[in-house]
C-alpha cells in the first residue's frame, strides 16, 4: 500500500481511515479494509499471478494488487459504471502508465457479479461491494487452488473468504462483520437511487 499513493485515488482526505465517496453511489474503502484484504489475499497475489477486482471503484486496490503480482502478472478491474472505469484508468496512468500499456492492469465496464470470464481463471478475486448471496459465478472463475474475498449479505454483512482447494472443493470462512455498499448493476443502482 505504501507503493501506491492513495491521494491519487481518493478525492479528499485520502489518508483518513474511513470509507469515502468517489461519486456514482460508490466508495473507496477505508485503508484498514484494503490492508485486511491484501493481507488475506497475499498468497494468491504472488509475482506472475492473475487477479480480478470486482467493483474496482477508483482503481486503488487494483493498483495495489498489480504491484504485488509484478510485471508478469495481470489484474483486471471490473466496474459497471463507465465513468469510474475512465477515472480508474486516469488514476493508474498518473504514475503507472506503463502498467496499462503492458496489460499488467486492465479496467473493463461490466456486471462484476458475472466476473470477467475472458481472462479467467484467476488465482485471486476481490469483491469491493456486498454480494447479496454466495458469489457462485465468481467461484467458477477461480483457479484451484485460489481465494475469493467478498463481503456477503444485505442488512447484515460479513467478509466471506472462499478457498478453492486443488480438488475443486470450496472451504468457506465467515471472517468479519462489515457494512459495504451493495453490489449492483446500472439498472439496480438507478432504481435504488445510488
Amino acid at each position: 500500500m505504501k507503493a501506491i499513493d492513495r491521494k491519487d485515488y481518493a478525492p479528499r482526505y485520502a489518508y483518513h481511515d474511513e470509507p469515502q465517496s468517489i461519486g456514482f453511489g460508490a466508495t473507496i474503502s477505508a485503508p484498514h479494509m484494503h490492508g485486511y484484504a491484501l493481507e488475506k489475499m497475499q498468497d494468491f497475489l504472488k509475482p506472475g499471478m492473475r487477479a480480478l477486482d470486482v467493483g474496482s471503484g477508483s482503481g486503488y486496490l487494483t493498483a495495489c494488487m498489480a504491484n504485488m503480482v509484478g510485471p508478469e502478472g495481470r489484474v483486471i478491474g471490473i466496474e459497471h459504471i463507465q465513468e469510474l472505469v475512465d477515472i480508474s484508468e486516469r488514476n493508474v496512468k498518473k504514475h503507472h502508465k506503463d502498467w496499462m500499456v503492458a496489460g499488467r492492469v486492465k479496467f473493463v465496464a461490466g456486471d462484476g457479479r458475472q466476473g470477467y470470464p475472458e481472462d479467467s481463471p484467476y488465482d485471486c478475486i476481490h469483491v469491493g461491494a456486498a454480494a447479496s448471496e454466495k458469489p457462485t459465478e465468481l467461484l467458477r472463475q477461480l483457479k484451484a487452488p485460489g481465494l475469493l474475498f467478498s463481503p456477503v449479505g444485505t442488512a447484515s454483512q460479513s467478509i466471506m473468504i472462499y478457498r478453492k482447494q486443488e480438488d475443486g472443493t470450496v472451504r468457506e470462512e465467515k471472517w468479519l462483520g462489515v457494512m459495504y455498499v451493495p453490489l449492483t448493476d446500472k439498472k439496480e443502482q438507478y432504481e435504488k437511487g445510488y
